[in-house]
């Protein structure tokens, strides 16, 4: 069974799909009301699941005619795409911000479920066990060499 914030994730990412411009307003309020939930916990969707590593910009105004602006960043060159991925990840990258990268990558279709999962299990602090910041280090070297295998494949 899926929990609440997955169940938000994905009605956003339905409006959006929707949305021709892949821009949506939203009130936190409303969202809160509808799916019968705290405001707080339309903010941690928001700022979990609609992170930059995941292909989305987010802005908001607050107060009374306050509003969250969600945007999908949409990129046609998959070659440029790969390349700023690899500019943002330099010299260190979390493994959040790599399993969010990887999802995009999904989304795009830039690679496979299955290879995915291979990247994913490269890349854990389980994996790489070093301390920190040698293994965020190490990690970003690991996904460019990934990422650079995956551009020139295309």
């Amino acid at each position: 069974m899926r929990n609440i914030s997955d169940v938000i994730e994905a009605h956003l990412k339905q409006i959006i799909l929707r949305n021709n411009q892949n821009i949506i307003e939203i009130k936190r309020s409303e969202i809160a009301d509808q799916f019968e939930c705290v405001p707080s916990q339309i903010n941690y969707v928001i700022n979990t699941r609609f992170t930059v590593e995941r292909g989305y910009l987010v802005e908001s105004k607050r107060g009374g005619g306050g509003y969250i602006r969600i945007t999908r960043i949409t990129n046609d060159d998959k070659t440029k795409l790969i390349d700023d991925i690899i500019a943002m990840i330099q010299p260190t990258v979390t493994q959040q911000a790599a399993i969010d990268i990887l999802e995009r990558m999904l989304e795009e279709d830039l690679i496979t479920k299955r290879e995915a999962k291979i990247m994913v299990s490269a890349l854990t602090r389980d994996t790489l066990a070093f301390q920190l910041p040698v293994r965020d280090e190490i990690r970003a070297r690991i996904m460019t060499a990934m990422l650079s295998s995956v551009k020139y494949e295309m």
